[in-house]
């Protein structure tokens, strides 16, 4: 998840475990931040999620490399509520857990000869990019590879872990949840996002199919499996919802933003129509919730500081969603401008006072790379 995002964490120190202009969205500003309104913890659940609920971005990724089984299961251990996996295909039709299809950044590819000539430009959601892709490997040759830090310039403490840990496929995953929930003896809940689903349907790859069989195969397709699916292409939870029961999420990014599905098929909505409450009464009817960027549910001024809450909140709780904004992180670069602490933009800043103005607004969960950090946030507003 997370479109468009670049990160950055340094200094590594675990502050405890176990435990979104508004005219431009238009609708509307609402309280301001210190008064916004809205359900806090405490408030009803979704199919017995906390609320608000912890869900850990692409597993506990200020800490370990991102979508790998050490990253999953640490997000696990420190408490998390759910654990986030995206979606890709090999080349054979396996899914498999990475951010984007294009993996030079996320393994140890550009090392191996044998697949120096697999590297090639493509064209992916209009965007030009140079590298290898998954789709050009088959599972087994996938498995030679080793994963390694996204970001190391910003989270060098990763880069320890680098080639620990092998690309996990999805049914590896439903797999250690299964075990997992076995031994904690309550369900692993998941949260599971088709990646660039329309173009890879247009060559071949369809996700939602693959998805389905696996999520039948584990008993994760149900209306109270306890599992979402998420996609930033509204048709493809469209296309879920014929094809399972298990609860879906659209995700939102910035407004003036246009859905790939939406362009390919000529639907002129941005995702400014989708927020309006129309917008969202329409997304109620093949999903459960949604998934927006956190400036939707807060918007930052010129200066990135935080302004005033808009009604998302409110008005998508009126239409029966659900809220999971995205994505939380300890960084100063990433914290709005009034609360970073410090020049160094890897240091952490003040995210307990950030994650105090987002959940104020009454969302149900919240994304974010610490875990720990969010789950001592929520027990904050709880308290």
């Amino acid at each position: 998840m997370t479109q468009g995002a670049s990160s950055s964490p340094a200094r590594r120190t675990l502050l405890g475990a176990a435990v979104l202009g508004t005219a431009a969205l238009g609708v509307g500003a609402g309280a301001g931040v210190a008064q916004a309104g809205g359900r806090r913890g405490g408030g009803p659940s979704y199919k017995g999620l906390p609320v608000p609920a912890v869900i850990a971005h692409r597993g506990a990724s200020g800490y370990r490399p991102e979508h790998t089984l050490g990253a999953y299961q640490l997000a696990l251990d420190m408490g998390a509520h759910v654990i986030e996996q995206d979606l890709v295909p090999t080349k054979d039709g396996h899914l498999v857990c990475r951010h984007e299809n294009d993996i030079t950044g996320t393994t140890d590819v550009a090392e191996h000869p044998e697949f120096a000539s697999r590297k090639a430009t493509k064209s992916v959601d209009g965007v030009s990019i140079t590298g290898w892709f998954t789709e050009d490997f088959t599972l087994a040759e996938l498995k030679t590879l080793r994963a390694k830090e996204r970001i190391p310039g910003t989270r060098q403490e990763n880069t320890l872990y680098d080639g620990r840990w092998a690309v996990p496929t999805f049914e590896e995953v439903l797999r250690w949840a299964e075990d997992e929930g076995r031994r904690r003896g309550r369900p692993v809940w998941l949260h599971a996002e088709t990646k660039h689903p329309t173009y890879f349907r247009s060559i071949g790859l369809g996700l939602e199919e693959r998805l389905a069989k696996l999520l039948r195969r584990y008993g994760r397709h149900r209306a109270d499996s306890p599992t979402f699916l998420q996609s930033f292409e509204p048709t493809s939870m469209e296309r879920m919802a014929r094809l399972v029961g298990t609860p879906r999420v659209v995700l939102l990014w910035t407004p003036d933003d246009r859905p790939w599905d939406f362009r390919e098929s000529g639907d002129p909505r941005t995702v400014a129509d989708l927020v309006t409450p129309e917008g969202l009464a329409w997304i109620a009817g093949f999903a459960q919730g949604i998934g927006p960027l956190l400036d939707l549910v807060i918007p930052k001024d010129a200066d990135g500081r935080l302004t005033t809450a808009t009604t998302l909140v409110r008005d998508a709780h009126a239409k029966g969603l659900v809220v999971h904004p995205y994505t939380m992180r300890n960084e100063n670069s990433f914290l709005p401008a009034d609360f970073r602490r410090g020049t160094d933009p890897h240091a952490y800043g003040d995210v307990f006072g950030a994650y105090k103005a987002y959940l104020a607004t009454g969302i149900d969960g919240i994304f974010t790379d610490n875990p720990d950090t969010g789950l001592l946030a929520v027990a904050d507003v709880r308290a």
